[in-house]
C-alpha cells in the first residue's frame, strides 16, 4: 500500500489520514441511513450463529470450536476487507482515498457515543421538576445504548448509568479503534508502505472483534461456550489501549502530578470488576472526575452487584457527565498529537 503515490516512502501520511478520519467522526458521526460495517458484521454474525447452532446443538466442545471458526472468519474477513481498501486507495486514489477516510471514520464512535449521552441529558428533569411519568424519555433514551434495565430507574440511577456507559464506550468505541489504527499507520510507516496490513485493515479486525463481544459474549445458555473466542479475543485486544486510556485522562484532565496516583487508584478498583477493562476503564474516568461510580444494576430482572468506583466522591450529575465526554474529546487530541510527533520524529 503507498498512500502517496509517486515517492519512495508512504511518510506521515497515514496518521494524517487517521487525524481526518477523526475530524470526520466528530462532525458527521454515523448518519442514519448510512451504511455501517458493523451492520454488516452484525448480519454476518448472526447467520454464522444460526448454523454453527444447528451443527453443534448443546454439545459444549462442538460450540467452543464454532465460536473460534467464526470468531476467525468475522475478524479475519473483516480485517481483509480493510486491506482491500487500502490497496484500492494505494492503486486508484481517485475513487480508494475517499473510501478509505469513510472507513476509518466509520470505526470510530467518538460522536455518536456523545450525541446518545448528550440525549439523555437533555430529557432528564431537574431534581425540583420531578412529575409521574417524567422520567421515561430518559428511560426510552437510554435504553438505545446501555444493556442494564431501565424501567425503573431513578433520575440518579439514570446519571449513573449515562456516565458508565459515556467512559465504558470511549474505550470500545473510540480509544480501541483508534490504538488500532495508529499501530496499523506506524507498521506502513516502518515498511515504507509496502504488503502489510495498515489501519483500517486493524481497525475493522478491532471493530468485529468488539461486535462478537456484544452479541455473543454473554454467559447464559450456548453463548457460555459459543461466544467465548470473541470475548477473549476482544478483553485480548482492548487491554492495552484500556490502559493507556487510564494512563493518559489524568494529563488531559490538567493533573499531570496525579497521573501515577490516578492510574494506581483506577487499576485497584477496576480489578474487583469481572471484565478485565470494563472496570478499569470506569474507574479511570471516575477517578479523573472525581465521582462514584457502580453499584446495584438489573440486567434482565436480575440483580448484580458491581463494585464501587472512586468510592467516598459525589454521585454524577449533568456536569460530570459533560465533563467525562470533554475528557475523551481532549484525551483523542493528545493521542493524535502523540502519534503525528512521534511518526514526525521517525522520519528525522
Amino acid at each position: 500500500m503507498n498512500l502517496a503515490p509517486g515517492v519512495d516512502s508512504v511518510g506521515i501520511y497515514p496518521f494524517l489520514l487517521v487525524l481526518l478520519a477523526c475530524g470526520l467522526d466528530r462532525l458527521l458521526g454515523d448518519p442514519q441511513g448510512w451504511p455501517h460495517p458493523v451492520v454488516v458484521m452484525g448480519w454476518w454474525i448472526s447467520r454464522l450463529r444460526s448454523l454453527a447452532e444447528v451443527w453443534a446443538g448443546d454439545r459444549p466442545w462442538a460450540l467452543r470450536l464454532a465460536g473460534f471458526g467464526i470468531t476467525g472468519l468475522l475478524v479475519g474477513g473483516s480485517g481483509l476487507a480493510g486491506w482491500g481498501l487500502e490497496q484500492l486507495a494505494g492503486h486508484w486514489p481517485a475513487l480508494g482515498l475517499p473510501l478509505l477516510l469513510l472507513g476509518l471514520a466509520s470505526a470510530l464512535a467518538g460522536r455518536s457515543l456523545e450525541q446518545a449521552v448528550l440525549a439523555v441529558l437533555k430529557v432528564v428533569p431537574e431534581p425540583g421538576d420531578l412529575e409521574p411519568g417524567c422520567l421515561e424519555p430518559a428511560r426510552q433514551r437510554l435504553a438505545w445504548f446501555v444493556g442494564r434495565d431501565t424501567a425503573d430507574l431513578d433520575r440518579p440511577g439514570i446519571l449513573r448509568a449515562a456516565a458508565e456507559s459515556a467512559s465504558e464506550n470511549a474505550v470500545d468505541g473510540l480509544f480501541g479503534p483508534l490504538f488500532w489504527m495508529l499501530v496499523g499507520a506506524a507498521l506502513l510507516l516502518a515498511g515504507q508502505g509496502h504488503g502489510g496490513p495498515g489501519p483500517l485493515a486493524l481497525a475493522w479486525a478491532y471493530k468485529a472483534s468488539s461486535t462478537l463481544d456484544s452479541m455473543l459474549g454473554y454467559r447464559r445458555g450456548r453463548l457460555l461456550w459459543l461466544g467465548t473466542a470473541g470475548a477473549r479475543l476482544d478483553d485480548l485486544l482492548t487491554w492495552l489501549p484500556c490502559r493507556l486510556v487510564a494512563l493518559g485522562l489524568p494529563l488531559a484532565a490538567g493533573q499531570p502530578l496525579k497521573t501515577w496516583r490516578l492510574f494506581q487508584a483506577a487499576l485497584a478498583d477496576g480489578a474487583a470488576d469481572p471484565s478485565p477493562n470494563a472496570g478499569v476503564s470506569q474507574a479511570a474516568y471516575a477517578h479523573a472526575v472525581a465521582v462514584q461510580l457502580g453499584g446495584a444494576n438489573r440486567y434482565g430482572g436480575h440483580w448484580r452487584q458491581k463494585p464501587l468506583l472512586a468510592q467516598g466522591q459525589p454521585p454524577p450529575d449533568r456536569a460530570a457527565i459533560a465533563k467525562i465526554l470533554a475528557l475523551s474529546r481532549r484525551l483523542e487530541a493528545l493521542w493524535l498529537a502523540v502519534a503525528l510527533g512521534g511518526a514526525w520524529a521517525w522520519l528525522q
